[in-house]
């Protein structure tokens, strides 16, 4: 492991509606992966719960309000450097079920993604998807089961 890495601890949510589909957001203008989709989440401030961290990355992104139901998952990569970033990225990524309990859905604006929607679980696995989603999607798939 690189002496130069980073180490990035984040949440995201995953949200299924009452039909089953789930929560995604479009990446920005301002990232690499640009026009990929991800889960609703980020990185989390110094000193802030994740369980909090996941719900204000919930209303920033999405305008929606939420409550953590339980841990989903934890996911830990290694990302080689890329342009922009010289050393390797540690990136622990917390999942949490959520259920929304309000606000509207709208886009962000000056953030890290620029739209947000609820898709099928089968329409949602047709989109350029980064490894997160991928996972939050499988994840989802085994919620879905659950609950239907």
């Amino acid at each position: 492991m690189s002496a130069a890495g980073t180490t990035r601890i984040a949440a995201y949510t995953v949200c299924l509606d009452d039909a089953g589909r789930i929560l995604l957001c479009r990446i920005g203008p301002n990232d690499l992966e640009v026009g990929m989709w991800t889960l609703p989440g980020g990185g989390l401030d110094f000193g802030e719960d994740p369980a909090a961290g996941v719900i204000r990355e919930l209303e920033e992104e999405a305008g929606l309000t939420g409550q953590v139901e339980r841990l989903i998952s934890i996911d830990s990569r290694v990302y080689p450097p890329h342009v922009g970033r010289n050393g390797e990225l540690h990136s622990i990524r917390i999942l949490y079920r959520v259920a929304i309990t309000g606000g509207a859905l709208r886009d962000e604006v000056g953030g890290s993604t620029d739209t947000c929607a609820w898709f099928t679980l089968d329409d949602a696995r047709g989109l350029p998807l980064v490894d997160l989603a991928e996972l939050g999607i499988e994840l989802a798939g085994g919620m879905d089961a659950e609950v239907g």
